[in-house]
């Protein structure tokens, strides 16, 4: 029992508890204390320590330190810390008891060594990120927090069920690499929800984007992540993990390409990138599940700080619509230059720690012998490149100005003043990106095996160079058909957002129901010269109502068009740049 003191998630669910209730200062404290004696127990803890618990006739273990747990617990803990500083000049009680109860449990997520802990500390997780969802108090975050809360209430009963069957057929709950069997598809379906893989992933790009400034950037450090731990520890080697993997990555940055929210576009790279890592530990060798566990470092870091500048923007203009931004380089540099640290990481740009950790994976692919799955891998990060290194920053920060505000008056966008805290955050993202670029050892020491391949050998370097020229040049050819449009793109969320509404008026016009007359005798007043339209004709006039979005002109063929001209172009400067 003693051991569980030292435990790395006891201080941020401690935390979580004694914020709501301290004054405003010292929540402030607290805020930046708790993570970072998390970051310190996960630091000094020993490998191969262990706590156990007797419950329920079960010896549970709430405590087991291995190089695998301190790998994703350090990067958890500094992504605690860095996002914390981030929100001290936004975030209420409520929302810090939240986040760091959702740090926490991700902790615990990571540390247990059982799956009844596990599960425990999988559902306080989501749970506490639903709270974070709903801290921002909209109309919109109301709704998305309530859809995130039923998709993961459905995976955490998935992953119950599997544990169930899993204990029911062997007898055991200890969580280490599962054999194919029943229970383990059902606990692989749950991971596979959690970690956004399609078509169960439309719950992050919904509900990450309405989260608070501070609280999206908490969001994209542990959920996903948690979940591709789980995949690493319990699932690699299983093979439908590769087609998977490359699905979300494609699918996640043809969304991206096309979508006109920052966050929202950033969101949908999270399922892009986390894609990378799922094929990774499907190929389940050991240079492609140490690949997949320095991606996850890594993404952790740069996405913060892609999130961290997004946000910046929204907390400053207000706006987080491409279409509406615009020309701000002039009034936000320093988020500018901030926000580019993180593209060029996440677009593996030498130097930077995108490049030491994602490359890992093509290069165990190709040991693997699948180099289909390498020129994919390849042609998906073109597509990264494209989206947050070029049109995100051209659409906010360097192009023509957009909309006006809501009065369209043509008045330039407000910019306030961004709290230095924030900046900071930002600063200490960034400064973890460059490090970690320039000394991949600081990266490499935490990895659960040695990292074989040379971090900077010429001909990838070069390669990779190339690829990025490239894709600048193709971006220049096709900029205007990625300028911001001012709409909304559905994916497989229209089966909840306009699947009902389309239901429900197909339901209301069938020829069976005729208009009621205004006394209520159920008499058909349409009277003559109103025909009533045919089944068909209906049908046409539901579907067409189903995909039109809230926003903006329906433009669905359009959207499609536009996708695959553009990943027909990345691959095409790919192979020309291989040439």
């Amino acid at each position: 029992m003693a051991e569980l003191l030292l435990h790395p998630a006891l201080p941020l669910l401690v935390g979580a508890v004694l914020v709501r209730f301290a004054p405003a200062s010292a929540g402030r404290a607290l805020m930046v204390l708790a993570p970072s004696l998390a970051l310190v127990a996960a630091l000094t803890l020993d490998l191969g320590s262990t706590a156990t618990l007797p419950a329920f006739g079960f010896e549970l273990e709430p405590l087991r330190g291995d190089v695998l747990a301190r790998a994703f617990g350090v990067v958890f803990a500094a992504a605690a810390l860095i996002a914390a500083i981030y929100g001290l000049a936004t975030q209420g009680p409520g929302e810090r008891t939240a986040v760091l109860a959702y740090a926490g449990a991700a902790m615990g997520v990571v540390y247990a060594g059982d799956l009844f802990t596990f599960f425990l500390f999988w559902e306080i997780k989501a749970i506490a990120s639903t709270l974070v969802i709903l801290a921002r108090r909209t109309h919109l975050s109301d709704r998305a927090g309530l859809r995130y809360l039923f998709v993961h209430i459905a995976g955490g009963k998935l992953l119950l069920a599997g544990i169930l069957v899993h204990l029911s057929a062997t007898g055991s709950i200890a969580f280490v690499a599962f054999e194919p069997s029943a229970g383990a598809w059902l606990v692989l379906t749950a991971c596979a929800l959690s970690a956004g893989v399609p078509p169960l992933h439309a719950w992050l790009k919904d509900a990450y984007p309405e989260a608070t400034v501070a609280g999206t950037v908490f969001l994209s450090a542990f959920t996903t992540k948690a979940a591709v731990y789980a995949l690493v520890r319990g699932f690699a080697g299983f093979e439908v993990l590769i087609y998977l993997g490359i699905v979300m990555a494609t699918w996640g940055v043809i969304y991206a390409i096309l979508e006109n929210d920052i966050r929202r576009l950033l969101s949908y790279h999270i399922i892009s990138q986390v894609g990378f890592m799922v094929a990774a530990v499907g190929i389940g060798t050991t240079a492609a599940v140490t690949g997949a566990v320095a991606h996850a470092f890594a993404h952790i870091l740069y996405k913060g700080l892609l999130l961290m500048g997004a946000g910046a923007v929204l907390y400053a203009t207000g706006r987080s619509k491409a279409s509406e931004l615009g020309g701000l380089f002039t009034r936000m540099r320093s988020v500018a230059v901030l926000y580019m640290i993180g593209a060029v990481s996440i677009s593996s740009v030498p130097l930077f720690s995108g490049y030491v950790s994602k490359e890992l994976i093509p290069y165990a692919a190709s040991g693997a012998g699948l180099a289909w799955l390498v020129v994919a891998l390849k042609v998906v990060s073109v597509g990264t490149w494209l989206s947050t290194g070029l049109k995100l920053p051209q659409t906010t920060f360097f192009g023509k100005e957009g909309a006006g505000p809501a009065t369209n008056d043509g008045a330039r966008i407000h910019v306030a003043a961004i709290p230095p805290s924030m900046y900071l955050a930002m600063g200490l993202g960034a400064v973890a990106n460059i490090a970690i670029g320039l000394y991949p050892d600081l990266l490499y020491r935490f990895m659960p095996d040695e990292v074989t391949r040379t971090a900077y050998a010429f001909g990838p370097v070069v390669e990779k160079l190339q690829i990025l020229l490239f894709t600048v040049l193709g971006y220049l050819l096709v900029k205007h058909l990625l300028a911001a449009k001012p709409r909304i793109n559905l994916d497989v969320d229209w089966l909840y957002r306009r699947g009902p509404k389309a239901l429900a008026e197909a339901f209301a016009n069938r020829p069976d129901r005729t208009p009621v007359a205004a006394g209520g005798d159920g008499r058909d007043t349409s009277g003559p010269g109103q025909p009533t339209p045919s089944p068909l004709a209906r049908g046409r006039t539901a579907l067409a109502a189903a995909f039109t979005p809230d926003e903006g002109p329906p433009d669905v063929r359009g959207t499609w068009t536009l996708g695959a001209v553009v990943l027909a172009t990345s691959l095409l400067l790919l192979l020309a740049s291989l040439m």
